[in-house]
């Protein structure tokens, strides 16, 4: 049976893909998703988010997330998503492992950096800049610049979070939509919509995960929050001798799949009542079809209130944020005042090295970073 029978109408489909602004031949073995999903994993900017961190810097543990590890849970959830809701599961999951290829070393700290040096050029947003990366930055194929994926892919990178009505656009995606256009101004297919919300889902269980296991806060504490006490009360009442990892692990995926299959049900009914018979109707709908339900989203919000104030207010996290924003500038600092540290550049400074150095910047490592900085400046607390 061929793979696009099992999907519903409103789904994906890549028969029907609106193509690749570079014309290739189609593969005989792979659908046009699939042939995108395998361009990003086989990207060097997939490769580097094995040493880029979301939280915490990558030398400060093993089992912490990096940007590798959390988009491949992205994709899993996605995938999960998607086959209950009949949708492509391909183009989901290629949305799911691309979506964080344009964040900066040392997580949001780096980027707030970054954005704040770009400001008089344009400024840094990591979506954009995710675009930039597979349509510009990338150098593997002869004929084109970038990763040459579909228009849905391309679309589902920069809309997955809704409609882009920013004013001004981030500046990387307005130089891509002046010759390419995207639809900034509606929602993106249902599967962009999907591994949004797996983000969502696989954001806040690992930031559980995460700062359980680093000490930020203590099983008790998260006793308080609405949505994980009756889970941790469930678990310790079932099981009495639990140990400390296993009493996480089980939390964690308890509450991904409560809010997995919130996902679902919500969404089902959404789809149902939508009247949606193709891809393009969701698009025009102007609202999303993929959400959790409204109990869930006071729920998650609470959740999100907890994390925010005890992990990333954390003095710990606040420190090594800090820091990590000091070595983005610094080095922002020294390549824009002398270009020739920049690799494949000759010169003085032109009105594009900004924008050259953001590049260089973001796709670096946690890693190279540090070693880059110290090179520079040497050791630094």
């Amino acid at each position: 049976m061929n793979r696009s029978d099992t999907l519903a109408n409103y789904a994906s489909h890549s028969a029907q893909s609106r193509g690749r602004l570079h014309s290739e031949p189609e593969s005989l073995t792979r659908s046009a998703f699939q042939r995108d999903r395998d361009r990003i994993i086989h990207s060097s900017a997939f490769r580097r988010l094995q040493y880029k961190t979301q939280v915490f810097v990558y030398h400060e543990g093993d089992h912490y997330r990096t940007r590798l590890t959390h988009s491949l849970e992205v994709a899993q959830i996605a995938r999960s998503i998607c086959r209950a809701l009949e949708l492509n599961e391909d183009l989901a999951e290629a949305l799911a492992l691309g979506h964080d290829l344009g964040h900066t070393p040392f997580g949001h700290a780096g980027e707030d950096a970054l954005d704040e040096l770009m400001q008089p050029h344009g400024g840094f947003d990591h979506n954009a800049q995710a675009l930039r990366v597979i349509t510009l930055l990338e150098h593997r194929y002869a004929e084109f610049a970038g990763l040459n994926l579909s228009w849905e892919t391309l679309e589902g990178t920069v809309k997955h979070n809704g409609p882009v009505l920013d004013d001004p656009l981030p500046l990387a995606t307005a130089e891509y939509i002046a010759g390419h256009d995207l639809e900034l101004d509606t929602y993106a297919g249902p599967e962009a919509q999907v591994a949004a919300l797996a983000d969502d889902i696989a954001y806040d269980n690992h930031d559980i995960d995460d700062g359980l296991r680093a000490g930020l806060f203590s099983a008790d504490d998260l006793a308080q929050v609405p949505l994980v006490a009756p889970v941790l009360g469930e678990l310790r009442a079932r099981y009495q001798d639990l140990s400390r990892e296993q009493l996480v692990h089980e939390t964690v995926r308890r509450l991904i799949g409560e809010m997995v299959d919130d996902v679902i049900a919500e969404s089902r009914d959404r789809l149902s009542k939508s009247g949606a018979e193709r891809v393009e109707d969701i698009r025009g709908l102007g609202r999303p079809v993929i959400g959790f339900s409204p109990t869930m989203t006071v729920a998650q919000e609470a959740l999100k209130a907890f994390l925010f104030e005890r992990m990333y207010r954390h003095d710990r996290v606040e420190r090594m944020s800090e820091k990590a924003g000091r070595v983005v500038r610094d080095l922002f600092g020294l390549y824009t005042a002398q270009p020739e540290h920049l690799p494949n550049v000759r010169g003085a400074y032109s009105p594009d090295t900004p924008r050259r150095v953001a590049d260089f910047i973001a796709g670096m490592t946690d890693r190279f970073a540090l070693e880059e900085h110290r090179r520079h400046f040497g050791p630094s607390n």
